[in-house]
């Protein structure tokens, strides 16, 4: 395996930092561990010779390649589970009331492989019921790693990402193709449009503010500059009234942001 050295560590964490927010100064190792085999099968004699090659790809092909390799993306159904409980309870029934002409816009800002966002249309349509179809109801799911996106996009999941859910929602939410694999109904896929995305832009393209954003256990890769930068734009993204929930591992200090603590990782703009 191909060891990575001082001087080229500290071109990539630079790198990485200044493209995707992510601090990887700490992450040594792991670095070594999930590139260097990788470089060496590319055909690569150091760690140099291949980061040349990434940035002067102009397809961003080899760049997503990278970040794809530098990332974990572990998720299931229903995590934080605290969180659906408290969007059902508190947060739909104040939407159901103030929401405009019947207009509900949430993200899910690093979204991974998509359980996060489709868990959310599952609690839409168990809150809304036979209302639903009256909701425009627009879950926006995004996420810098083009190879979970598309995972994300199949909707194919293994049985342990599920050991969350009622047996009742497997049922009428997923179509088991054999004992452990379950795939997304596609009146669950519809309600969610996933799109490639990078939280570093220094602005967001939308056109509307939304009243939930998700950015759950993301911003434990960035310095805490990098994450009060983010929430900034965040809470300048988000409808007066609406929420923002954060991670459990995550926190925001209170007097470095505008969002109002409500309880542990949920935020509102109030």
């Amino acid at each position: 395996m191909i060891r990575i050295t001082e001087r080229e560590f500290s071109h990539l964490i630079h790198y990485i930092k200044n493209t995707y927010g992510i601090d990887l100064i700490k992450k040594k190792t792991l670095v070594e561990g999930r590139l260097g085999n990788v470089i060496s099968d590319k055909g690569f004699d150091s760690f140099s010779a291949y980061f040349d090659h990434v940035y002067s790809d102009q397809s961003g092909k080899e760049a997503t390649f990278l970040i794809d390799r530098l990332t974990t993306n572990h998720t299931y159904f229903m995590r934080e589970s605290m969180h659906y409980e408290y969007l059902q309870k508190t947060v739909l029934p104040y939407l159901e009331e103030v929401a405009e002409d019947k207009d509900l816009r949430i993200w899910s800002a690093g979204c991974s492989s998509g359980e996060e966002p489709y868990t959310t249309a599952m609690i839409l349509q168990e809150y809304f019921k036979q209302d639903f179809m009256k909701w425009d109801a627009k879950i926006l799911a995004t996420d810098i790693s083009v190879s979970v996106l598309n995972m994300a996009r199949q909707g194919i999941y293994s049985g342990a990402s599920l050991k969350n859910l009622p047996d009742a929602w497997k049922k009428k939410y997923f179509h088991q193709e054999d004992q452990e694999v379950y795939r997304i109904a596609n009146r669950i896929k519809d309600e969610v449009i996933f799109r490639s995305f990078n939280l570093m832009n220094k602005r967001f393209p939308f056109k509307k503010k939304f009243h939930i954003i998700f950015c759950r256990n993301v911003m434990i890769y960035f310095d805490r500059q990098t994450k009060l930068d983010l929430i900034d734009r965040f809470y300048n993204q988000v409808e007066w009234g609406g929420y923002l929930f954060i991670g459990h591992s995550e926190s925001i200090p209170k007097e470095d942001t505008k969002f109002k603590y409500i309880m542990p990782a949920i935020y509102r703009k109030i």
